[in-house]
C-alpha cells in the first residue's frame, strides 16, 4: 500500500436542516433526505481530492469508444500493471452505436463507483445546428462550427437551435439522473477544452462565449433537473495563450469545483509555466491533468504537487509511452490506484 497521506478519511461532514409541514408528502421528504445525502457524498469526495494535494495523485485513464465496452482501456492498464486505475472516465459520445450504448456506459459508471473508483464523464456533443447522431468531422459533426448569429440563437428560448440543443441536454440528463438515483457522485466535464476552436462550442472567449454555454448547462442541470451529484470540472487545453485563456474562458469560480488542463503540446510538455497558470486560477481548488497522451513523469508529479489526478487518453497512452514508462508512472508511490483507495477506506 502506498502511504504518506495523514488523516485521509477525515472527511468533512455537511449537514442540511430542512423544515417540513404536515401537508408535505412522504416522497418529497425522502427526496430531501437523498439530496442531503448526496451533498455529503459530494463534499466528502471534494474534501478527499483537496486532502491528497501535495501528497498523492490519482492515476486515471479515459475509456474512449466503444461505449459497448466501457472499461476497455481501464482493463488494458490492469493487464499491463496488475492494478486498476483510481479514476475511470467515459463519454456520452455522438455516433449512433455509442449513443445506443449510453446506458451500457452508465451501468459501468455505477459499477466503477461502487468498486471505489472516482468517476469522470464528458460529452462530445453533436452540433445543435445539425442532426444527431453525427460524425467527428464531416462538415456537420463535432468539429463543425456555428456562425455568430447561430451562437446567439443558441441562447434564445424557442429558437430551433436552442430547442434542439436542450432536447439533447435532456437526453443525457436522464443518464445523469440514473447515476443520482444510484447515489453516484460524478466528475462532470462538459464542453471540455473551451479554448479549442476546432469544436463547435469552443474558441469563443469572454463571458458571452463558451463560458456562457457552460454556465447555462450548469444552471439547467442543477436547478431545472435537480441534479446534486455532479462535481463540475472546467477544462482548457495547453495552448501558448494559456495564461490569458484561464481568465478569458473562466465561467466563474461559483460554476466549477475543479479546473483541469489537457496537455497535448508535447514539445513544451508539463512545463512549470502551464502548471503555474492553472495553479493561479485554481486559487486553492483542486486541479488536475484532464487529458494527456504522454504521461507525466514521476519527476514531474513530485515537483508539481498540486495536481490531484491525471487522465491518460485511451489508446494514445499506449502509442506515446513505452510499457516500462506506463508501469513506472502508474506504479509510483505517489500515484494512487484503485486498490490504494479501497485500502485507505478500509483502514489498511
Amino acid at each position: 500500500m502506498k502511504m504518506g497521506l495523514i488523516g485521509l478519511i477525515s472527511f468533512a461532514v455537511v449537514t442540511s436542516c430542512t423544515q417540513s409541514n404536515s401537508s408535505e408528502k412522504k416522497d418529497d421528504r425522502s427526496a430531501a433526505i437523498d439530496t442531503n445525502e448526496l451533498a455529503v457524498k459530494k463534499q466528502e469526495l471534494l474534501t478527499f481530492l483537496s486532502d491528497i494535494k501535495s501528497n498523492h495523485v490519482l492515476g486515471g485513464i479515459h475509456n474512449r469508444e466503444p461505449n459497448g465496452d466501457p472499461a476497455k482501456w481501464t482493463n488494458e492498464i490492469h493487464k499491463l500493471t496488475g492494478e486498476y486505475p483510481a479514476l475511470w472516465s467515459a463519454d456520452f459520445l455522438f455516433q449512433k452505436e455509442n449513443i445506443d450504448h449510453r446506458g451500457t456506459m452508465i451501468d459501468e459508471a455505477i459499477k466503477q463507483f461502487q468498486s471505489g473508483a472516482v468517476v469522470n464523464i464528458m460529452w462530445h456533443a453533436c452540433n445543435p445546428a445539425y442532426g444527431q447522431p453525427c460524425e467527428w468531422d464531416n462538415g456537420k459533426g463535432v468539429l463543425s462550427s456555428l456562425s455568430d448569429d447561430q451562437w446567439k440563437q443558441l441562447f434564445v428560448e424557442g429558437s430551433e437551435i436552442h430547442t434542439q440543443f436542450m432536447q439533447r441536454v435532456d437526453e443525457i440528463a436522464v443518464y445523469l439522473q440514473k447515476l443520482q438515483e444510484n447515489k453516484v457522485v460524478v466528475l462532470f466535464r462538459p464542453f471540455h477544452e473551451m479554448n479549442q476552436g476546432k469544436f463547435w462550442w469552443g474558441g469563443r472567449s469572454g463571458q458571452d462565449g463558451t463560458a456562457k454555454l457552460y454556465r447555462k448547462i450548469h444552471d439547467y442541470l442543477e436547478h431545472e433537473k435537480g441534479l446534486h451529484n455532479l462535481i463540475w470540472v472546467w477544462n482548457i487545453q495547453d495552448f501558448p495563450t494559456l495564461d490569458q485563456d484561464v481568465d478569458e474562458y473562466n465561467p466563474g469560480s461559483d460554476y466549477w469545483d475543479i479546473v483541469s488542463l489537457d496537455v497535448y503540446d508535447d514539445a513544451t510538455g508539463f512545463s512549470n509555466e502551464k502548471y503555474e497558470s492553472i495553479k493561479r486560477i485554481a486559487k486553492g481548488k483542486p486541479m488536475g491533468i484532464g487529458e494527456c497522451q504522454k504521461l507525466p513523469s514521476v519527476e514531474v508529479l513530485n515537483q508539481q504537487k498540486d495536481w490531484i489526478f491525471f487522465m491518460g487518453w485511451s489508446e494514445l497512452v499506449f502509442e506515446h509511452n513505452s510499457k516500462e514508462t506506463i508501469k513506472e508512472v502508474f506504479g509510483s508511490d505517489r500515484v494512487y490506484m484503485l486498490g490504494d483507495l479501497n485500502n485507505l477506506k478500509s483502514g489498511i
